[in-house]
């Protein structure tokens, strides 16, 4: 076995790729090299180590003990590395000078309401910045997908994330015309108990909703749901075709409101105020694209 300086850290590099790909195939398409490449850089590693590294069968790979114990002692190192690798390599160019890809992902509405018309005036500022923009309403992992940079609306349920907060939303209960004209209108609070009531189950608690007036006066209600959905924009569309009453941020339902396709029940009540985060993968250290856009978009919203 070779000693540890006369290791290749080049298939160190490669290692960790296949870890957090899964495969040989996707960490070569995420490397942009061929897969035979990939394939003789971990055998050549397994050898120097004189150990496996993966158990591979014919649909998928899984670490030894020896590769993850490897994978866990590296994996934050080589990180480290390359934040600073691509800090020394960004802070060598001016702000008017950003390069290279910036990965960002959001929620299909937050996307289409905020952060894509952001996304353009930015990229304007910085020709010479590629910008790859994924949308999607379940959580990605941003270590294994590549994401330089996550914007999150709501509840963080990860106090362990690198997040920072950009804004607040408020939020508002919302139903369509048409629903109240053919149920009726909710008077009290606990009238909606006998309502269509539609939930997002992205959602930590999304049958259970604390309101309060303007004299501080606390109500819980605990809602029960026939339909519940996992998208914002889905639930938008359901609510505004009548299927039921729920609650929606307001930058979410307010040109809906204002066209009156949506009613707003309650309004004297204050429903509880979500945060607009920016969520950073694991890392010491923030490329000047990342920061450059994160004080962008928090002034742009």
């Amino acid at each position: 076995m070779l000693s540890p300086d006369q290791i290749d850290l080049n298939m160190l590099s490669i290692f960790d790729a296949v870890v957090e790909a899964g495969s040989f195939t996707a960490a070569a398409h995420r490397l942009d090299v061929a897969k035979a490449k990939i394939s003789v850089s971990i055998s050549r590693l397994e050898q120097q180590l004189s150990c496996s590294l993966f158990t591979r069968t014919t649909r998928k790979i899984v670490l030894t003990e020896a590769g993850r114990l490897l994978h866990e002692q590296c994996q934050p190192l080589l990180h480290g590395l390359r934040d600073a690798l691509i800090l020394v390599r960004s802070e060598q160019s001016t702000a008017t000078e950003l390069t290279g890809m910036l990965r960002v992902s959001a929620t299909v509405n937050q996307a289409a309401q905020s952060l894509a018309p952001a996304l353009a005036d930015f990229a304007q500022m910085h020709p010479r910045l590629r910008i790859d923009l994924r949308t999607g309403d379940r959580i990605t992992d941003l270590v294994a997908d590549g994401i330089d940079l996550s914007f999150r609306m709501g509840w963080l349920r990860d106090s362990s994330q690198r997040a920072i907060k950009l804004g607040e939303f408020k939020q508002v209960m919302v139903a369509a015309p048409s629903y109240l004209k053919k149920h009726g209108m909710p008077r009290q609070l606990q009238d909606l108990r006998q309502h269509e009531w539609l939930a997002l189950s992205l959602l930590q608690t999304p049958l259970t909703w604390k309101l309060t007036d303007s004299r501080g006066h606390v109500e819980t209600l605990h809602m029960k749901s026939r339909i519940q959905v996992d998208s914002p924009s889905a639930l938008l569309s359901l609510v505004q075709n009548g299927a039921g009453i729920s609650v929606m941020d307001a930058m979410t339902s307010r040109v809906a409101i204002e066209s009156g396709k949506l009613a707003q029940l309650f309004p004297e009540w204050s429903l509880p105020v979500g945060g607009i985060y920016a969520v950073l993968p694991p890392g010491r250290l923030v490329p000047a694209k990342v920061r450059a856009f994160i004080d962008f978009y928090r002034a742009y919203i």
